[in-house]
């Protein structure tokens, strides 16, 4: 087990859970809007200020991981892992500027319905990083990255379609680009919490 092979640093995992908490309330957060769709400026910097507070967290874990001389586990792994749920994050505050800097003026329930899975995705980000911790229960743990997976997956049905609906939907050419753009961010943001688990499973396959 890992908590047999390396000393305890749980400064690491602290920077985990705070990065994933940052980023299911991001994910919330562009869902509520889509589904309301209203106070877009209020809630598009409500979304930014959350994503600079978790800029913080990560800036923070990189230091620790430049300084620290024992860690968890793999260094590269430990990077990579802070580095994709950052990414979430980034991706999701995108998306909802996207919808203030191109004057969006309703939503569309594709955009909702990916929002929603990647709320989906990111709360189940949250549960297997959360138990890296200690990994006494592998299997659970790789059933919730297979769950992530799924997810994407779906997101990506999800993504074609809406695609699909929005060209044939009669809007003007300059509106599908913009809402094309904001499907892609999010869609991207549930790829890349596959990229979470990619790097969770790999963690736990060497350790547990």
């Amino acid at each position: 087990m890992l908590e047999k092979l390396m000393p305890k640093s749980d400064e690491f995992f602290d920077d985990f859970d705070a990065q994933c908490a940052r980023t299911v309330e991001g994910a919330k957060l562009l869902h509520e809007l889509l589904s309301d769709f209203r106070d877009v400026p209020t809630r598009v910097q409500a979304l930014k200020d959350v994503e600079h507070k978790g800029d913080e967290v990560t800036h923070t874990a990189f230091n620790r991981l430049h300084q620290q001389f024992i860690t968890p586990f793999d260094r590269g792994q430990i990077h990579t892992l802070l580095s994709r749920i950052d990414d979430v994050l980034d991706l999701t505050n995108a998306a909802a500027a996207r919808l203030l800097y191109y004057e969006i003026e309703s939503t569309r329930a594709d955009a909702t319905e990916l929002a929603r899975l990647l709320v989906l995705s990111t709360q189940k980000v949250q549960e297997v990083v959360a138990a890296l911790r200690l990994i006494k229960k592998p299997e659970q743990i790789l059933a919730g990255c297979m769950e992530i997976k799924r997810l994407e997956t779906q997101a990506d049905e999800v993504l074609r379609a809406g695609m699909g609906r929005l060209f044939k939907s009669g809007v003007d050419t300059l509106t599908i680009i913009k809402w094309k753009e904001i499907y892609d961010l999010i869609e991207t943001a549930t790829d890349k919490c596959q990229g979470v688990a990619n790097v969770i499973e790999g963690v736990v396959l060497e350790h547990s």
